[in-house]
């Protein structure tokens, strides 16, 4: 059983990115930008609003403090001051949540923070050391620092793949500026496969092991929300889904 998370709030001002109103409602968890990579105060209390209408658990996604690389370019910074760039970012998300009742459900660093705690042990322990002020569960790859420093460090992790992304041979995530169009069934697929049968296929064609209890979307794929649609329907076939109403709880035990 799985549920769908998807990263998302991610416009800035005038300008506007993602269908998040039609996205919302076909996910479970929403990873909400809090500012150094998209986002701003007012679209994060909007995200946060409609998050709690649809019944959707929310959990910060905090970044490098890149917005014009958009949080895709890696940056050497060091551990305790990582801490503070992501203490500072969710303690602003969670003062939203704070203010419209919700709580914080988990965490998840995006874009490249994501691909350097994966296989950099400080970076992941920088998270932790965030993440202890929260105390909020931890989202992340298995088989990588992520799995082995949360757990280490006594936070819980869940699981996660993905399937509007891909895996090199090696089985790290191949993160690049843009994510271009993808085919929802072959998405739907990917998402079957990883949940049923715990493989992912790489850009080499090698299947690689993989456990997820989340299924990860990114809002900025152009076509987001028939890849939602997709994925759900497919999941939902197969008996993989789990209940909407019950997801965030699930997760966050």
């Amino acid at each position: 059983m799985a549920v769908i998370n998807c990263d998302m709030g991610e416009s800035y001002g005038i300008w506007r990115l993602g269908d998040d109103d039609r996205i919302m409602p076909a996910i479970d968890l929403a990873n909400v930008a809090c500012g150094f990579h998209a986002s701003d105060f007012n679209h994060m209390r909007t995200t946060v609003k409609l998050a709690k209408v649809n019944r959707v658990a929310v959990g910060a996604h905090p970044s490098l403090p890149d917005k014009q690389g958009f949080g895709r370019r890696e940056m050497r910074i060091g551990r305790e001051e990582l801490a503070n760039c992501l203490i500072y970012q969710i303690g602003a998300l969670k003062g939203f949540l704070d203010a419209e009742g919700v709580r914080l459900n988990h965490i998840k660093p995006h874009g490249s923070l994501y691909g350097m705690a994966a296989r950099n042990s400080e970076v992941a322990h920088a998270i932790c050391d965030a993440a202890d002020v929260f105390k909020a569960p931890l989202i992340g790859m298995t088989g990588t620092e992520h799995e082995r420093v949360y757990m280490s460090r006594g936070h819980r992790f869940i699981a996660e793949s993905y399937v509007d992304i891909d895996y090199a041979d090696d089985g790290s995530l191949i993160i690049s500026r843009d994510h271009p169009p993808v085919d929802p069934s072959e998405v739907a697929l990917r998402g079957v496969r990883a949940i049923r049968d715990g493989v992912v296929r790489s850009v080499g064609g090698k299947d690689l092991p993989i456990r997820a209890e989340t299924i990860c979307i990114h809002s900025d794929t152009p076509n987001a929300y028939r890849i939602v649609e997709a994925l759900r329907n497919a999941l939902k076939a197969e008996g993989l889904l789990t209940p909407l109403a019950t997801a965030g709880e699930d997760m966050a035990n």
